[in-house]
């Protein structure tokens, strides 16, 4: 299949955006990864691979009720899915090596993630909280009753 998703998490058929967020929201209910990484479309018919650049989803918006460690997180991505934030649905953050510059994620569903773009990532992290792990101190933020460190909590750096 000629389908691809950029980084931005805008879908191409054969080049051209799709325009029509109905299919894309149809496509993406069809859509899998398999444990090798490589995404699929798999309908009872056929399986297509498709190319994701990086996420297929993004993370539009935050919703949080509660507060500190009572908080619930949850994310609107761009085809309208709400996500829980909890230990099926965690928010994992990928620093970049040569730059430092953080790439936050959360997860859809199994193998599946979201980008949570950054004006949602600058709202998560003024809800974050300073924690000790390993007698290290690590920042982030509760959902559920679980902790998501998004980085440590280095006051030099």
């Amino acid at each position: 299949m000629d389908i691809r998703i950029d980084q931005d998490g805008i879908w191409y058929y054969h080049g051209s955006p799709i325009g029509r967020k109905e299919l894309v929201c149809l496509f993406s209910s069809v859509l899998t990864m398999d444990e090798a990484g490589t995404y699929w479309l798999i309908t009872p018919q056929e399986k297509g691979r498709i190319q994701v650049d990086d996420a297929p989803f993004m993370a539009v918006e935050l919703f949080s009720a509660g507060a500190g460690r009572d908080r619930a997180l949850s994310f609107r991505t761009n085809i309208d899915e709400l996500v829980c934030v909890d230990q099926d649905h965690p928010i994992h953050v990928v620093t970049n090596p040569e730059t430092g510059a953080p790439s936050p994620y959360v997860t859809v569903r199994e193998r599946i993630r979201a980008k949570i773009v950054r004006p949602v990532y600058y709202e998560l992290i003024g809800m974050g909280l300073e924690e000790t792990f390993d007698n290290e101190k690590v920042y982030g933020v509760w959902s559920s009753g679980a902790f998501f460190p998004m980085g440590t909590a280095d006051r030099d750096g």
